[in-house]
């Protein structure tokens, strides 16, 4: 009885650790005065718009190269792999330092594409650049596993049967990995809307909803930051939690 009970025990202290911030939340939001401080608006819009830009930009360039790490094996490629666990784990804030460093006004890149009227220093195309190399890690190591996990075998009998390679992958390898692609489209979309230490020293203009949230914590204080915390919230799970049911359907 004791064992039986003590996982249950466990499993309930987990959730309610997880749930107390969200609560805490609910409870601390004066909802009686809730408004919005100046500005929230423009960095929902800022982040909702350029999200969706920087989420396309990794889907396009991050499937095929999350399919050719499945299927490829090749001297070296622990180099690529190392390539993007480092990208993976620097810290935001060294991040956005070394893309400072690179695509600034100063930077070898950077100086090149200003000449070309391109400025990567707080910009619209700085955002979307903070937030592709933000999430282009976490989202090619998901859809790799996705791609890992479709049979070989399945691949090779579209290919004998007369299939080119591009139509096999998308008439076989794309359908059979589209539960585990959406979860990193999922994983990808939640990690670029919330990036702030990249946003912070590369894009701090056009403010987005992560950047706003510290300026008014630091204008206007803990209260002005819940109202904005809420819309986060609203517009950042709907397409984890749309994806996550489709994909428990899919395999109920």
């Amino acid at each position: 009885m004791t064992r039986s009970r003590l996982p249950v025990g466990l499993v309930a202290l987990a959730l309610s650790l997880l749930a107390m911030p969200f609560a805490g939340l609910v409870f601390a939001t004066d909802w009686r005065h809730f408004g919005f401080a100046h500005g929230d608006g423009s960095a929902v819009a800022v982040s909702l718009g350029l999200s969706l830009v920087a989420l396309c930009l990794i889907v396009l360039l991050g499937t095929p190269l999350a399919w050719w790490l499945a299927r490829h094996r090749m001297r070296g490629q622990w180099l690529i792999d190392a390539l993007l666990l480092l990208a993976l784990l620097t810290p935001p804030l060294a991040m956005g330092l070394l893309l400072a460093t690179m695509f600034g006004p100063s930077g070898p890149a950077g100086s090149l594409l200003e000449r070309a009227g391109l400025m990567l220093t707080n910009s619209a195309p700085a955002f979307v650049m903070a937030q592709f190399y933000a999430a282009l890690p976490y989202y090619v190591l998901a859809a790799r596993a996705a791609f890992e996990g479709v049979p070989r075998e399945l691949e090779q009998v579209a290919l004998t049967l007369g299939h080119s390679p591009a139509r096999c992958f998308f008439r076989v390898s794309l359908p059979l990995s589209k539960l585990g692609l959406a979860a990193a489209v999922a994983l990808a979309w939640v990690r670029a809307l919330g990036e702030f230490g990249v946003v912070l020293i590369v894009a701090y203009y056009p403010q987005g909803i992560p950047v706003k949230l510290w300026t008014n914590l630091q204008d206007i204080g803990l209260s002005a930051v819940y109202p904005l915390l809420w819309v986060f919230f609203l517009v950042a799970l709907p397409l984890p939690l749309g994806l996550g049911l489709a994909v428990r359907r899919k395999l109920a």
